[in-house]
């Protein structure tokens, strides 16, 4: 999920509706009714909120204006020229004056000079970046084909192992490529999969957002697609309301046979919680906040909304829903998220200890973890694996991986 894209949508949906409008009934009513509108839109065009002050292509530097995600260390997509033009972007080398100066990795496309532009976790944009043999596949979805990405691991070894990744909100398949190599090397197979109003999937009737209740489908046609190429163990990864989508995905779908695990990204455990820490960050009343979330819920709110159907977010909840999961499950988090709070990424693992790992982060922000600190990141999955998954198949597909230090006990 886009923490920067979504906050500045609300933001605009408030200022659009009028703060003053707050004083009478009818102006509150419209800004509830532009955030909830807001919540469930699959967002196309992503606000440049990032300035660029100087670019010097000789020495390989840009220097950005100091913001938490320019400040972040770490490796990071930059996009500028509203999105005409994309860059990759290293290590912070210094911080001066409300500026932040960075190593320029490299420049894929467009004329980088100073100007608009947004900071983004996806890093790599295509397959061929990563030197591995992808295949472009469908889904057989109920609204249609769904587009995928298909790595398939190295010739020889066993191909029964799939992880499915799952985006988030504002997000595409793209969101996973980084991830791809940690699967790879321990020998996975790897779909990124698509789903309903993502841009890249077909779109639902109403072209909105089921916050994971809707595009579950689509992820349940992934795990069938996979059953019948050759999966004998399935972990389903999902970033942001990725997490959501997953979690219903594995309480309602009935081709749950293989599956043996999640990962969850920076997840949304429960939308509510989510929903309302956003609207604390934007400052939002709380009398509109409510206002919102029962619109999203209510069938009279489908006008408003353009939703076909409401939304439980209740049920949602999988704090309050521990009880119905039972897969070994990785959770990773910052705490900093600054979009869904890790609040109930901790309160699930401690509700399931039996079956949740939590990794933390203090310093990562959201669905920026990898980008953060990749060896920390790739190491906590690799032996999340060896203990969760390949123990338990009776299989030792890791053995050929380098040691690594222990994951970091939840705190």
């Amino acid at each position: 999920m886009a923490r920067s894209t979504f906050a500045k949508s609300v933001r605009t949906a408030v200022v659009a509706a009028g703060v003053l409008g707050l004083a009478a009934g009818a102006g509150a009513v419209l800004i509830m009714a532009r955030v909830a509108r807001t919540v469930v839109t699959p967002v196309r065009k992503r606000p440049q909120n990032q300035s660029i002050r100087a670019v010097d292509l000789d020495a390989g530097t840009v220097t950005l204006r100091e913001t938490p995600d320019s400040s972040v260390p770490g490796r990071y997509g930059l996009w500028f020229s509203e999105d005409a033009g994309y860059a990759k972007i290293g290590g912070v080398i210094s911080r001066e004056d409300g500026s932040v100066t960075r190593t320029l990795e490299s420049v894929a496309f467009g004329d980088l000079r100073p100007g608009r532009g947004r900071i983004s976790g996806y890093y790599y944009l295509e397959p061929s970046e990563l030197d591995y043999r992808v295949e472009s596949v469908t889904v057989e979805t109920e609204l249609g084909e769904a587009p995928g990405w298909l790595f398939p691991p190295e010739p020889g070894e066993d191909t029964g192992h799939w992880v499915i990744q799952v985006h988030g909100w504002g997000a595409t398949r793209q969101e996973g490529l980084r991830a791809v190599r940690t699967f790879h090397e321990q020998g996975y197979t790897v779909l990124l999969a698509s789903y309903r109003n993502d841009g890249d999937a077909p779109n639902s009737a109403d072209r909105r957002y089921g916050l994971g209740g809707t595009e579950w489908h689509d992820i349940d046609a992934a795990l069938r697609y996979a059953a019948d190429h050759g999966a004998t163990s399935i972990v389903l990864m999902g970033w942001s309301m990725g997490g959501a989508v997953v979690l219903q995905t594995v309480t309602r779908s009935t081709a749950t046979d293989l599956l043996r695990g999640l990962i969850l990204e920076s997840p949304v455990i429960d939308w509510i919680d989510t929903l309302e820490y956003q609207a604390r960050m934007l400052r939002l009343p709380d009398p509109i906040t409510q206002g919102a979330l029962r619109l999203i819920e209510s069938t009279w709110g489908g006008p408003i909304t353009g939703q076909a159907a409401p939304i439980d977010l209740t049920s949602m909840n999988f704090v309050a829903r521990a009880a119905d999961l039972s897969l070994p499950t990785l959770i990773l988090h910052s705490d900093d998220d600054g979009f869904v709070p890790s609040t109930a990424s901790r309160a699930l693992a401690e509700a399931r200890s039996d079956i949740v790992t939590l990794v933390p982060f203090a310093t990562a922000l959201h669905t920026k973890l990898w980008n953060y600190d990749e060896e920390r990141w790739k190491t906590s999955i690799a032996d999340w694996l060896a203990e969760h998954i390949h123990a338990d198949a009776g299989a030792d597909i890791n053995a050929a991986a380098p040691d690594a230090p222990a994951v970091e006990a939840a705190s």
